[in-house]
């Protein structure tokens, strides 16, 4: 069963009723909204609540690909075309036909794609790459993106014409911090689901649920996602919160102890600090230890917000995929359970 749009705020509320006014009308339509806050679920419940339900929903992420894979993946190709190419393949603009295609991060799109799919759209046809024969399709196509599309066609980083052939419906999303009321309905959701996928129940208190409220969840959604599974992982709440501030502690210590005691606690043996014991205490470890632990929340996050898509991860924090790769293996992080993050 699809996962409906929970929230019990105002702007929740709109876009559900855009949904239910918008999803027969096959308008094109793009969903902007931070990394995390749920995209791709709307569109889900777009198709969902189409004419097109039992067609295909194909999804592109229009980010993770560079631009020659990106172009032969949605146009197709026929045998022959380019060194490599040993049979046909169909591309998804044509698997989608007579249902949803949806363009995952299409602000990253090249200038050069962008007039192709403008194409698309125009005439509702398209060759292959190598082929000189037009594919007539019928094709809705939904756009989803963290992009402020707007600056992009000021800084020419995405066409005008394109911009209006896409935009005909605008789906915003709020950021989670924006509308902490849905959080609360949010939790009882997730709690529920992931009992049933891990075979726990767990209850959230009144203090733990102000708790929760009161973070303001930079990975939105998604972030919200991974700390109930950790929490049914872990069958506590406890040390799952105290992480919501950046500190692994029982709750009842966080305001316990300074905060140079407590980074001091994270950095070394407190017992090291005994006089029989300084002569093991080693600055330059202490050094390694604390920008290890930077560097892991710095990645963490920002691989979390874009979904693991490793290289668009890499261009933000400006080092080279191979140098992020190295890293994910050496800090030891790993994707969200059952997350779609691919190995790009």
């Amino acid at each position: 069963m699809e996962t409906p749009v929970i929230g019990n705020s105002a702007e929740i509320q709109r876009i559900r009723d855009l949904i239910a006014h918008v999803a027969k009308t096959d308008l094109n339509i793009v969903i902007s909204g931070e990394s995390g806050v749920g995209k791709e679920l709307v569109a889900h419940n777009l198709y969902r609540n189409s004419n097109r339900t039992g067609k295909p929903f194909v999804k592109i992420n229009c980010a993770a690909l560079p631009e020659g894979l990106l172009e032969s993946e949605l146009f197709g190709f026929e045998r022959g075309a380019f060194t490599g190419a040993d049979q046909k393949k169909r591309g998804c603009i044509e698997m989608a036909h007579g249902g949803v295609l949806l363009l995952d991060e299409i602000g990253d799109m090249s200038m050069g794609l962008q007039a192709k799919l403008l194409h698309v759209l125009q005439s509702g046809d398209f060759s292959p790459l190598g082929s000189e024969k037009d594919i007539k399709v019928n094709t809705w196509f939904i756009c989803a993106t963290n992009h402020n599309l707007e600056e992009d066609i000021k800084e020419k980083r995405f066409r005008e014409d394109l911009y209006y052939r896409l935009n005909v419906i605008r789906i915003h999303i709020p950021a989670l911090r924006e509308r902490p009321e849905d959080i609360e309905p949010l939790v009882a959701y997730y709690l529920e689901k992931y009992a049933q996928r891990f075979g726990e129940k767990l209850k959230i208190t009144r203090p733990e649920m102000e708790k929760f409220k009161a973070y303001s969840w930079p990975g939105n959604v998604r972030e919200l996602q991974n700390v109930i599974k950790r929490m049914m992982v872990l069958g506590s709440c406890d040390d799952v919160l105290g992480q919501l501030n950046g500190v692994c502690l029982p709750r009842a210590a966080v305001n316990s102890r300074s905060p140079a005691a407590v980074l001091a606690g994270d950095l070394f043996d407190p017992s090291e600090m005994e006089s029989e014991n300084m002569a093991s205490i080693s600055l330059k470890n202490i050094r390694k230890k604390a920008l290890d632990r930077v560097e892991r929340e710095v990645i963490s996050t920002v691989l979390d917000k874009t979904g693991w898509n490793r290289l668009t991860a890499s261009k933000i924090l400006k080092i080279s995929y191979k140098t992020l790769l190295y890293k994910i293996d050496d800090l030891n992080l790993e994707p969200p359970m059952h997350s779609n993050a691919q190995a790009r």
